[in-house]
Parts: C-alpha cells; structure tokens; sequence
C-alpha cells in the first residue's frame, strides 16, 4: 500500500522502455476480413453504421467546441502540474475528405471503394517520428500486387501531424481524439480475397517484427463483390 502510494496516476512511473504504437482500424466488426456486394446494400450497411458512430466524436462542430486549433507541424508540449487539464488539438472528420463521410454518407462502400480508417494506439508522453510525422502506406500483403492499383490516402497524404502529440493521459487529456489516416481503396480487384498490409513508416518504428502484426502495421483482407 505505501508503494502505491508513490505512484502517479497522471504518469507512468517508467517510460524508457516504451514499445512503438501498435495500429488499429475502423470499422471493426467480425475479425480482419471486410467483405460486402456492391448490389446488397445490407452486406455493407454495417460497415457503414459503425464509421458514422466512430466518427461522431469527430464531428467539425464537437470538436470546435472542446478543443483548440493548434500549430501544424510541432509536437504541442504543454507544461505546468501533471494534475492540470491538458489542452487537446482539434481533429475534424472534415479533413478526411471522401472519407469523412459528409458528401458520400456510404464512405465508398456503395460504390465498391471502401474507406478504412487506421490509428495509432496511445502512448502517454510518445513523441511519435522524432520531429518527422509518421506516414502509412499499403500494399498487397501476399499474392498478386496488381490486385491492389489504387489506394487514396487523407489527410494531406497519409501523415500523423506532430500537433496531435504527446498524449498525457485519459485523467488530463480527457478531450483528445486519436488523429486518423483514412485509406480509400478506390481500385481493388473485385470478387477476390484480396490480403492487405498497412504500415507506419518513420524514425523509431518497427513493423517488420513477425511476431506482432499491430505493432506498427495491421494485416486484413478486403473482399469486395459485384
């Protein structure tokens, strides 16, 4: 008892052997496999359902009213007591483009080019890219590359800001949303299974180590039918 009473409930105690951000997507239904038919609506509704409920936290107007606009391009390190309410950058779904959901309700799905949304897992006190936002590509995992020709990324062209980092903790940065990469796979071999890996590519990242598939990259499969 008196040794917990040494430890902080803002901070972790040891933070010198921190591991690099595993990834996670949205949406995440029924393991790693989204499968759907372009001709039946039910197969991708709820694909659809489940990125409009992730994303309400984005939503431009709630995020205008909790949290701040920040400086692109810099880690926003805040001082002061490690008990005081963090600040937290403002990440509005708007800046997903086609795959925020605004224009195009179905976010792809209806059109056979299905949005995915990757983030990275938080780490209190990581400075993710050592100064160098982290970006995220993708590629076929096993199989035949053409399978996968074309693949959109937002925002801007795939990166993690530096704004949205260090995260200080769910009792002190209780505003902040996770910033997002949205994949659009808008050419995709149809009625294929088709393995997909999406990685994090920057200073200090690993995602090569066979033993973790989420730690800096996450392999799923995308089956999109007529």
């Amino acid at each position: 008892y008196v040794m917990l009473l040494t430890l902080s409930p803002y901070t972790p105690r040891f933070r010198d052997r921190v591991s690099p951000p595993g990834v996670m997507i949205r949406p995440y239904l029924n393991g790693f496999t989204i499968a759907f038919n372009v001709s039946q609506p039910n197969t991708w509704q709820p694909y659809v359902d489940s990125m409009h409920h992730f994303l309400a936290a984005y939503d431009d107007k709630v995020q205008e009213e909790k949290n701040i606009e920040c400086v692109s391009g810099q880690y926003f390190i805040q001082g002061g007591d490690e008990s005081e309410e963090k600040k937290a950058c403002q990440f509005k779904r708007s800046l997903l483009q086609n795959c925020s959901g605004i224009e195009d309700p179905t976010f792809g799905y209806s059109r056979g080019q299905p949005c995915i949304l990757l983030k990275m897992n938080r780490i209190i006190g990581y400075r993710p890219g050592a100064g160098v936002p982290v970006s995220v590509d993708c590629k076929v995992q096993k199989g035949n590359e053409s399978h996968l020709r074309s693949v959109d990324f937002y925002p801007g062209n795939g990166t993690f800001d530096l704004m949205y980092y260090p995260y200080y903790g769910k009792f002190t940065h209780v505003n902040y949303t996770s910033p997002l990469v949205a994949m659009h796979f808008t050419d995709v071999e149809r009625n294929h299974l088709v393995p997909i890996q999406c990685s994090l590519n920057g200073k200090g990242i690993i995602n090569d180590l066979n033993s973790d598939r989420f730690l800096g990259r996450i392999i799923f499969t995308l089956r999109i039918g007529k």
